[in-house]
């Protein structure tokens, strides 16, 4: 017999490793987490993309998910912060695309920017009863509209074809508003 043939054969056995179960977050990670929080809630916007970017690494799935909303969050933050309007109608044209994002936080600051700068602005007003109406929020709208309206006639001719009043059509008021009785 040859040394070969007398040397056990050396197999590998296949052993099947229990899978571990998954710790929860260190306190450290929570402990940064937390800190890139504050500092999101402190409007520090980049200091908390750098903490959650930081954090991503080490962290457990549930967490670097967390980190991946607020990152978004925090850079459509300062993506608003960026913004320059040459114009009203520039800015008006920007919070009519957040509104038909389903952005209607931002849509609304849009709006209010408007007014704050001419506050005779109609079709600004208009805006915030579009976005009442798509909201909800009948009585706003009603209010908005009714302003809008006031300040320029056309607005109510507008909203009588408008599809986005479509959940106003049944109120009364609404109704009123759009087809007032002519002494």
């Amino acid at each position: 017999m040859t040394p070969e043939a007398r040397t056990p054969s050396r197999r590998k056995v296949a052993t099947t490793a229990t899978p571990r179960p998954q710790a929860g977050p260190s306190a450290q990670t929570l402990q940064h987490y937390q800190a890139a929080l504050q500092l999101m809630q402190a409007g520090k916007y980049e200091k908390a993309v750098v903490a959650f970017d930081k954090l991503m690494p080490t962290a457990t799935p549930e967490i670097v998910e967390r980190c991946r909303m607020y990152l978004v969050a925090c850079q459509r933050q300062m993506d608003r912060n960026k913004l320059h309007f040459d114009s009203l109608e520039e800015r008006y044209d920007y919070a009519v695309s957040l509104l038909n994002r389903d952005y209607f936080e931002e849509a609304r600051e849009q709006f209010q920017e408007i007014l704050a700068e001419q506050p005779e602005a109609d079709y600004a007003y208009y805006g915030l009863g579009v976005l009442a109406a798509v909201t909800g929020q009948s009585e706003d709208c009603l209010e908005a509209l009714g302003h809008a309206i006031r300040l320029n006639e056309r607005n109510r001719l507008q909203a009588r074809s408008d599809a986005d009043f479509q959940t106003m059509l049944d109120d009364p008021r609404f109704t009123e508003l759009l087809y007032p009785e002519v002494p």
